[in-house]
């Protein structure tokens, strides 16, 4: 099976949820965690094709189907205020506070809808842009996470973007030693997981 990376198109936007959704759960599937599923691409996929689309690369088989994608933004401050204005209150509405059974993981998630996190403004000061990574298991190993992630680091760079962070979950290991092995370092930690950074202007002069 040959697979090839190239950008995200709106003809996409199935499969990407589908992705979401099948790698939600520290990369396992999360279909049937939630009693909206689709609550994951609200909050991790969606908001990145809609306010950075040309920040988004998908990997995709023979047929032209993703099997996995990278989204991203260059300016964390500004594109946690763009959702702000342009996103959250849309999907405010389709899961308004209360919506979720309590204590579920759906709950979680509309709690995050209704009070997203802000980064902290010296991660953001050093590490400006972002981005969310999930590859279905048919395309893990080969490169292709390393690909498509090189890929977006290219398109950053060309925007003179000096650094990228992360988050990973706890629970995902194989991830963080992953994202170790690309160079990146860890800036914070807690039981939830680790926020990780990478400088993307090393060696520059």
């Amino acid at each position: 099976m040959g697979l090839r990376i190239r950008a995200a198109r709106a003809d996409d936007a199935a499969a990407l949820d589908d992705i979401c959704i099948r790698t939600g759960h520290a990369g396992g599937d999360a279909t049937d965690l939630y009693a909206h599923p689709e609550l994951l691409a609200d909050v991790y996929l969606r908001p990145y094709l809609v306010l950075s689309p040309d920040l988004a690369f998908v990997v995709a088989n023979d047929d032209d189907v993703p099997l996995g994608y990278v989204v991203g933004v260059a300016d964390t401050a500004a594109f946690e205020a763009a959702c702000e204005e342009r996103w959250w209150p849309l999907v405010r509405e389709r899961h308004p506070q209360g919506s979720a059974e309590p204590g579920s993981r759906d709950a979680a998630l509309v709690q995050l809808v209704h009070e997203p996190r802000r980064t902290d403004p010296d991660v953001a000061a050093r590490f400006p842009a972002h981005l969310h990574v999930d590859l279905l298991p048919v395309a893990q190993g080969g490169g292709h996470g390393r690909a498509l992630l090189e890929r977006l680091f290219a398109a950053l760079r060309e925007r003179d973007v000096p650094g990228v962070h992360l988050g990973v979950g706890a629970a995902n290991a194989r991830a963080r030693a992953f994202y170790h092995h690309l160079g990146f370092t860890t800036l914070e930690e807690d039981d939830g997981g680790a926020l990780l950074g990478l400088r993307l202007d090393a060696g520059r002069g």
